[in-house]
């Protein structure tokens, strides 16, 4: 039954957009406002559905990702759940808080159209009501089964689309030097993903396959072409490697466990934070030299652990900046040894374009490939940006280059719309289930949002904070702050920020979202 004519879900105020894990979080939170969530796909899970492969598996241990209403039925278990657990877990959670009502499956929004009476003049003026009573914005939704669209109005809408997904990016090329030209195939692992076991099996073995990117889906990517050219008949994978960063083999660093150097309150201590007094300010400039050598420390045992210098994957900045952009990776058990064996290789050129055989490199050198897979990301601003009307398209990353959003989730300059899933920390499905506690309290009234300026100069102060920590600063992290972050949160909703039952596990244990399962 459609949702819009369901009785149960009567007179829909409030529209979320997507249905994986910030979607499914805030239509659980406001599920007292009988939402709808328009999802473009046949399923929810996200990025867990569509974009992942066959070996994906979580990055962090079960009691780190889950919601703080609805723990793992194992979550002590200790080993990294695979994308089909994670899609169990989620479909688990829907079922138990009735959720699928909700949703509109195979409705993609094209389109949101705002109606509201605010003036792009009024930018800067203070927010009136979240849910005024009518209409505020216009939805325009494309169904599988109808090449039109239909328009739906809402008073709020919440933006969980997400940065991953649908829009890949790609590299450019000289004219006539990309991959127009190679006799072979070419795709991105968006594409990838969406083989089957089978069918990428086929696409790998027996191929020289060239991998463009080292993060997690080209490590991963890379590790499942080993795995398809075992034997005599097997080829060599390349990775074709442009910016370095470190990889971890597990959450233990010279037999400490990782928790205890950036996930405590004691080591965020070192950490700068948004609105620090003066004098907070002065312990953290004292403190940088336990800082560096706590980076230093880490990066120690990752040299020693892992053969990043033989084959030249040792990056040139410190460790602390790719944990404070949420670019710390976990490297498979097996992939230096698949390395050693001649099944993976490395190339770090500057440059490189595509001939008709293969890859050629600005060094001159030409390397033959078959497949050629781009494991580079993806445009989520630029999927944002499509469905985003003027004037406010303009100002999504207004004034900083950075999406300016408050608490996480609402842009000062953007009413009645708030988004989930944008900020990054180390555990998002932790950060999108608060945030959506959060938003729940805001539409309640319960609390009231500073005037825009405030916001404006707080989002601030937070980009300025993670550029002066980070040279990755653009990817919106949080994690060296997470816990202040946590804290604002809570004193917002009229929580008691300090979690824990005595002062010792205060200061000396990782928090996580069962620290937030209810109020305090």
């Amino acid at each position: 039954m459609d949702p819009l004519q369901n009785p149960t879900v009567m007179n829909p105020r409030i529209a979320i957009l997507g249905a994986g894990v910030s979607g499914l979080a805030t239509a659980k939170q406001l599920s007292h406002y009988n939402p709808i969530v328009f999802e473009a796909s046949d399923s929810i899970g996200g990025v867990w559905k569509h974009c992942s492969y066959n070996s994906t598996k979580l990055q962090s241990l079960r009691c780190d990702y889950e919601f703080s209403d609805f723990p793992w039925p194992d979550r002590d278990n200790s080993s990294f759940p695979s994308h089909a657990q994670i899609l169990d877990y989620l479909h688990a959670y829907a079922t138990r808080f009735d959720l699928m009502k909700f949703i509109r499956f195979n409705s993609k929004v094209v389109e949101v159209r705002f109606v509201g009476n605010q003036k792009p003049t009024d930018n800067l003026a203070d927010y009136g009501s979240l849910l005024p009573g009518q209409p505020v914005w216009e939805v325009a939704v494309r169904t599988h089964e109808s090449e039109s669209v239909q328009w739906h109005s809402f008073e709020f809408l919440v933006i969980c689309i997400g940065k991953y997904g649908d829009i890949p990016k790609i590299p450019s090329f000289p004219h006539d030097k990309g991959p127009e030209i190679f006799h072979g195939q070419v795709l991105h692992n968006i594409d990838y993903s969406k083989l089957d076991h089978e069918a990428a099996t086929e696409l790998l073995k027996g191929k020289k396959v060239v991998i463009v990117g080292y993060k997690k889906s080209g490590i991963d990517l890379a590790m499942e072409c080993a795995e398809a050219n075992q034997g005599p008949e097997g080829q060599t994978c390349t990775m074709i490697v442009r910016t370095l960063h470190w990889t971890v083999p597990h959450y233990w660093v010279w037999g400490l466990p990782f928790f205890l150097f950036y996930s405590t309150r004691s080591s965020q201590l070192l950490h700068e934070k948004p609105n620090q007094t003066f004098l907070r300010a002065c312990l953290c400039f004292l403190l940088s030299p336990l800082r560096w050598a706590i980076s230093k420390f880490i990066e120690s045992y990752l040299v020693w652990k892992l053969p990043l210098k033989k084959y030249g994957l040792k990056p040139d900045h410190p460790f602390e900046e790719d944990y404070a952009s949420c670019q710390m990776a976990i490297m498979p058990e097996n992939f230096f040894s698949e390395a050693d064996k001649g099944r993976i290789a490395f190339k770090r050129p500057n440059k490189w374009w595509f001939w008709e055989g293969g890859i050629e490199f600005d060094a001159g050198n030409r390397l033959e490939a078959n497949v050629v897979i781009f494991a580079t990301g993806y445009d989520g601003k630029k999927k944002l940006k499509s469905i985003m009307p003027e004037p406010f398209r303009s100002l999504i990353e207004f004034p900083s280059g950075v999406m300016p959003l408050y608490r996480a989730t609402i842009h000062p300059l953007i009413p009645n719309m708030a988004f989930l899933g944008y900020v990054e920390s180390v555990a998002n499905l932790h950060s999108a289930d608060l945030q959506s506690k959060w938003l729940a309290h805001l539409l309640d009234e319960k609390f009231n949002l500073p005037s825009v300026e405030d916001m404006l100069e707080q989002t601030t102060k937070e980009i300025q904070m993670m550029k002066r920590t980070t040279r990755f600063y653009k990817r919106h992290c949080i994690s060296v702050f997470s816990i202040n972050h946590d804290d604002e949160i809570c004193r917002d909703m009229g929580w008691n920020p300090l979690r824990k039952k005595n002062w010792l596990a205060e200061a000396f244990s990782p928090y996580t979202s069962q620290d937030y399962e209810k109020e305090e």
